[in-house]
C-alpha cells in the first residue's frame, strides 16, 4: 500500500540535477553532496561548457577545476576527486563511465550511493541509492530498521520490487524533501500518516 501511494503521489519523480549523458551526471552527483541540486545546475552549467567530455577533465589541474565548482560544499576535495576519477577513467576505461558497481566505487569520490545512482539513471538498471532521504524516511515509514546504509539498502531491495527500485527512491526522496523533513516532519499533511510507523510514535519525540 506505502509504495501504491508513493507512486499515486508522485508518479513523475525523478532526479533534478541536469545532465545529458553518463559523464555530466556523474560529475553532477559527486558535486550534489552537501550541496543543493539547483546549487549544482548552475555549477555545471559553467563547468561543462569548460570541461565538456571526460577526458577533458582528466587534463585539468584540482585547482583549476576548483575556480568552476568553489560554490558547493567542500570544493577542494571534490575537485581532486573528480581529477583523479576522470584520469582512471580514461586510462583504465576507455574513458566511459563504468556502469557496474564494483568498478565505480573503486574511484576517487565514489560510494555506493553515487554507484547507485549513476547505474540507476544514467544506465537503466536496477538500483536503490540510498540517501539522507532515502535513510530517514524508509526507516520511518517501516519498510527498512538498518542501522547503516548498507542494510537499509538491501532491506529495501527486499521489500520492493526490483522494477521499482529506481522509481521508488526518487519518491522517498520527494517524499522527504517536501514533508517528512528531519526535524519537522508535517504528519498531518502526509498521504502516508495513517501506514507510517513514526507518525503512530511520534508522541515518543524521538527523531530519526
Amino acid at each position: 500500500m506505502v509504495l501504491e501511494r508513493l507512486a499515486a503521489y508522485y508518479p513523475q519523480a525523478g532526479t533534478a540535477l541536469k545532465y545529458d549523458n553518463p559523464y555530466q551526471l556523474f560529475v553532477a552527483t559527486v558535486l550534489s553532496a552537501q550541496t543543493t541540486d539547483e546549487q549544482v545546475n548552475r555549477i555545471t552549467a559553467d563547468l561543462f561548457k569548460a570541461a565538456p567530455s571526460v577526458y577533458d577533465l582528466s587534463r585539468m589541474k584540482p585547482s583549476e577545476l576548483e575556480q568552476y565548482v568553489k560554490r558547493c560544499g567542500l570544493y577542494r576535495h571534490k575537485s581532486r576527486y573528480l581529477v583523479e576519477a576522470a584520469r582512471v577513467i580514461v586510462r583504465d576505461y576507455g574513458g566511459r563511465i563504468p556502469d557496474q558497481r564494483d568498478q565505480l566505487i573503486k574511484l576517487p569520490g565514489v560510494g555506493r550511493k553515487t554507484a547507485n545512482i549513476i547505474i540507476s539513471s544514467a544506465y537503466g538498471k536496477p538500483a536503490i541509492a540510498v540517501d539522507t532521504h532515502v535513510f530517514r524516511v524508509s526507516k520511518r515509514l517501516g519498510l527498512a530498521g538498518g542501522s547503516t546504509v548498507e542494510k537499509v539498502e538491501k532491506q529495501l531491495e527486499k521489500v520492493i520490487p526490483i522494477e521499482q527500485w529506481s522509481d521508488t527512491h526518487h519518491r522517498l526522496i520527494a517524499l522527504g524533501r517536501n514533508i517528512c523533513q528531519a526535524r519537522n516532519p508535517r504528519c498531518a499533511d502526509c498521504f502516508l500518516e495513517d501506514l507510517c510507523v513514526y507518525a503512530r510514535k511520534r508522541g515518543d519525540k524521538k527523531w530519526l
